[in-house]
């Protein structure tokens, strides 16, 4: 079964979880490495979720920040500042598998980012993460739209 038909692959869980961790790294400015080990810690650990993805995930996108909201910036109708923190964090998430992982489908970087949204934020907030990474991947990810 392929990553884009099992929402709950074991990257779909790393994602969820990194996402997860991303809103405790921007809403307490809880640093990467202790949220990694706090999610190992858990009781429930990491679950079937892939460890070196999460651990990747979140590194890579903490360590990009500042390239990554440059790259969403443009895309917002609104400051930055006003952006809800989980929609912030599956933004961030997302950009970093647009600009990262090319070897992921942009489709399922959008289609999983747009589950996170519509899992953890407010009710329309999906549409506007639509909306940018859609926005994001036409740049990032081109050549790979064109071919498909």
């Amino acid at each position: 079964m392929s990553e884009q038909q099992a929402p709950q692959s074991r990257r779909g869980l790393a994602r969820r979880l990194t996402m997860q961790a991303l809103y405790q790294w921007l809403v307490n400015e809880t640093a990467p490495e202790i949220l990694l080990k706090q999610f190992r810690e858990q009781p429930e650990g990491l679950g079937r979720a892939d460890p070196e993805y999460f651990s990747e995930l979140l590194r890579g996108t903490v360590e990009n920040a500042d390239a990554l909201i440059e790259l969403v910036r443009p895309h917002l109708d609104r400051p930055l500042e006003q952006l809800d923190p989980v929609e912030y964090a599956v933004l961030l998430l997302g950009a970093y598998e647009l600009q990262f992982r090319p070897e992921v489908p942009w489709k399922v970087v959008v289609n999983e980012s747009v589950s996170l949204a519509k899992t953890f934020g407010a009710e329309d907030g999906f549409k506007f993460v639509n909306g940018v990474l859609d926005k994001i991947a036409r740049s990032a990810r081109a050549t790979e739209i064109a071919a498909g």
